[in-house]
């Protein structure tokens, strides 16, 4: 298997590739080779069967079982060979008691990587654990490299060993920070409390006593990168700030620590921990945005129009904030549905001022609110996409004893923030690539592919939907109609699916990409970057860096350091966005891991728990791939074993295996037994048992088998996660081509110019009398006031 063809000349014969699995040529994955293409007569499509290695779908292309191009290694350009996890197999009878050493053939956590040789005289002690490998070396007359272990990370399926297996299989390196790096942080503690620099305080914009700050995170959150604020000028119009964590005051260019940072590229999020990138007293205190203390931050704000929310003035600076509220998501949507609600900051106030600041503070998320839906509506006239991810955490207990396993629960307010989030974004990406045009950090996301679409647009089929994949805006407009009022589910698996088939976002740099390149498909954004997370993300702090430039730029002082080429800049956008997949990769085996100890302890056979309401969304050759939306698994569920039984139902729903047969169609597929038949079709609700499927070397999986071709007894329709939103935001859509619509009609209306009106440009009325009029009243007012009234007409 090989991915990635790199191939400049016309002939087509053969490629470089990436290798993708195992190879009979001593090809490794993560290997470049060269590969022949053989005849188009000996093409091969991928087998559309459910195997037991199959998670779930990576993209279209891997559901199509057309014929694809199909070659042979010939020959191997790089090795990429790194650390590799195995496992020693138990070993069967009494083995030779020898002071020499014994060649074992461990078994790789990977599937995709071969056996690897190993000569060690610990074989005995170290079976049924996981040892960290290196290869040395591969004879061409032998069938498996050779290798050394490294260093022992403990039995096979205790929890640490396998969070440390993800880790080291995705090339994740977070050694505890050194000395060295600490030593440049700033001290902060009850004998020496840190204090901002009085130069500091000069320099920048004073936002304490003037701006009401609060941030909203999910509950616990430590890392406060993000606050907002919202209020109404004097003027009458509306100043929107998003105001983020100023760490490139804190993190030097070309430090220890900057070095460090880099290397990581993110913060690493896992089910029951994260992996700073940062050093705690950056990012859980001083770079903390936390309550009532008074922080350094860099602020993009906007000056709204009151009615249409058009933007008369955006500023960019570094600011001094103390936020007021650190509200998490369901308090601050409780707020918002006016709902009974404690507020911690105002508990020891006195009955009126905790009424009139939880009036202040309700009012700042409603108007926010309001503005976070106008911008969602502007970018949904552009084509915007809705997607739906599927997230679950778990939920631990003191003893981190998994207790609960809770899907994401969807809010408007998570919306609010992420849209304010998207705008910053934007506007920062607008202006440094304006100011840096051939070596500003963008983010883009390329079109998908038309294939990777075709389980989702044959999906939608078989439910009597539409889709037309054919541009975003298309996209979205036929998901949106794509309802079932029966089936809320129906519309979140036809978003998954979307979801699965897009191409990845990436970073790069803009001297690299020419501009018709640089949109981004998934938001509807003809510029974007990341700079609302410089906590946990080095990107952002390498906007942040540009940003900074750009503003010296602008009042002509000295940008400091040179900033990074263009080719250096698209060195590291390469490297942060092969850590940024590494992240993806370990955050979703880990969630993986964590349902696996979930189920593990449980009987399926008497546990309720194991039991659940699955959602079929794709059809195989011997099964159907399901959705469980109680725990947030996708799986396949096999309707023929290896002994050739399939799947009967009885009158009652209830399923047996029997002798039979299976066939497959477009949108259903039937088994045959002496039952009669059985029909499983696409969107149909299932009950399935939840077991896990336990292996010594690999990690464990979760096994799902169908109990009754029936819904689940406790499943209960549920409310689409994100329609009361759709509903706000289409209806902002709505009056917005209804104001758009009168406004043309209106000009229909007006009277035809004169011959004078068109060749001088001079109207009627405000005429050039009347404007004089205007500048002489001007001039009576003071200059703090005509400033004002200049700046809001401009």
């Amino acid at each position: 298997m090989t991915e990635g063809l790199s191939n400049k000349n016309k002939d087509l014969s053969w490629g470089v590739l990436v290798c993708g699995g195992k190879n009979r040529n001593r090809a490794v994955h993560g290997d470049v080779v060269v590969v022949e293409l053989l005849p188009k007569s000996e093409w091969r499509g991928k087998d559309t069967a459910l195997t037991e290695a199959q998670g779930e779908e990576k993209s279209g292309e891997e559901a199509d079982s057309k014929p694809m191009p199909t070659g042979r290694v010939v020959g191997i350009l790089q090795r990429n060979w790194r650390d590799y996890v195995v496992t020693f197999p138990p070993r069967e009878g009494p083995q030779p008691q020898s002071r020499n050493s014994q060649r074992i053939l461990a078994v790789p956590w990977d599937r995709r990587i071969p056996k690897i040789r190993i000569s060690t005289q610990q074989a005995d002690a170290l079976q049924d654990h996981r040892v960290v490998v290196r290869i040395d070396s591969w004879e061409s007359m032998s069938q498996y490299p050779n290798g050394h272990s490294v260093r022992v990370l403990g039995r096979a399926g205790e929890l640490e060993t396998e969070v440390q297996t993800i880790l080291i299989e995705n090339c994740i390196h977070v050694p505890p920070f050194s000395d060295a790096q600490l030593r440049e942080m700033p001290v902060n503690s009850p004998e020496r409390p840190w204090r901002m620099d009085p130069a500091q305080v000069t320099a920048r914009r004073d936002l304490r006593d003037t701006h009401l700050v609060f941030s909203i995170d999910p509950r616990g959150c430590e890392d406060v990168d993000d606050t907002l604020s919202v209020r109404s000028l004097p003027g009458g119009e509306l100043e929107l700030g998003v105001h983020i964590a100023d760490v490139t005051h804190f993190v030097t260019e070309g430090s220890l620590t900057d070095l460090e940072a880099r290397s990581r590229a993110t913060t690493y999020y896992l089910a029951d921990r994260r992996y700073d990138m940062l050093p705690a007293v950056l990012s859980a205190d001083l770079c903390s945005l936390l309550r009532g203390v008074d922080r350094y931050a860099m602020s993009v704000m906007w000056e709204l129009d009151a009615q249409t929310l058009e933007v008369r003035n955006v500023w960019y600076g570094r600011t001094l904030i103390r936020s007021s509220y650190q509200l998490h998501y369901e308090l601050a949507q409780a707020l918002l549905n006016a709902e009974q609600a404690e507020v911690p900051e105002l508990a020891g106030l006195g009955s009126e001022e905790k009424d009139a600041k939880l009036a202040e503070l309700t009012q700042a998320l409603e108007m926010l609110t309001h503005v976070a839906r106008h911008l969602r509506a502007q970018r949904d006239r552009g084509g915007a996409l809705e997607l739906e991810g599927v997230e679950v955490r778990a939920q631990l207990d003191e003893e981190r004893n998994i207790t609960a396993l809770v899907p994401r629960l969807p809010l408007e307010v998570h919306e609010t923030v992420a849209e304010c989030m998207i705008y910053a974004n934007h506007w920062v990406a607008r202006k440094i690539q304006e100011a840096f045009p051939h070596q500003a950090l963008l983010r883009r996301h390329p079109p998908p592919r038309q294939e990777f679409f075709s389980q989702l647009v044959e999906s939608a089929a078989a439910r009597g939907f539409t889709i037309d994949t054919r541009t975003n805006k298309a996209l979205a407009e036929s998901l949106d109609r794509a309802l079932d009022p029966q089936d809320p589910l129906v519309n979140r698996l036809l978003r998954i699916m979307a979801t699965t088939a897009m191409s990845q976002a990436l970073y790069f740099s803009t001297g690299l990409q020419s501009q018709d390149q640089y949109y981004h498909y998934g938001l509807a954004l003809d510029r974007y970057t990341h700079f609302t997370s410089p906590i946990r993300r080095y990107a952002d702090i390498v906007v942040h860096r540009l940003l900074s430039a750009a503003i010296s730029m602008d009042t002509r002082a000295e940008p400091g350091r040179a900033l990074a080429s263009n080719k250096e800049l698209e060195e590291l956008a390469h490297h942060i966005n092969n850590k940024n997949w590494a992240s993806q990769r370990a955050q979703k085996l880990s969630t993986e891991l964590f349902q696996c100890l979930y189920f593990k302890e449980r009987d399926p056979q008497s546990d309720q728990r194991c039991v659940a309401d699955a959602v079929i969304y794709a059809i195989r050759d011997n099964g159907v791939l399901v959705f469980v939306s109680e725990y947030g698994v996708k799986g396949p569920v096999y309707l023929r074993n290896r002994e050739g039984q399939v799947v009967a139902a009885g009158r009652d729903g209830s399923c047996e295996w029997q002798s039979g047969s299976v066939r497959r169609h477009a949108d259903h597929i039937t088994t045959t037994s002496s039952c009669g038949t059985s029909t499983f079709t696409l969107f149909d609700h299932i009950t399935i048992r939840i077991s896990v499927r336990s292996t010594s070397c690999h990690a464990d999986s979760l096994n799902l088998e169908v109990i009754s071709n029936k819904p689940h007894r406790s499943a209960e329709p549920q409310q689409p996660p994100s329609q009361g939103r759709c509903q706000l935001v289409q209806e902002v859509v709505r009056l917005a081509e209804e104001a758009s619509q009168q406004a043309q009609e209106k000009a229909a209306r007006r009277p035809k110019l004169s011959r004078e009106e068109r060749e001088f440009s001079q109207s009627k009325t405000p005429n050039l009398y009347s404007l004089l009029e205007e500048i002489r009243e001007l001039a009576l007012l003071d200059l703090d006031m005509a400033a004002h009234v200049c700046a809001t007409t401009a």
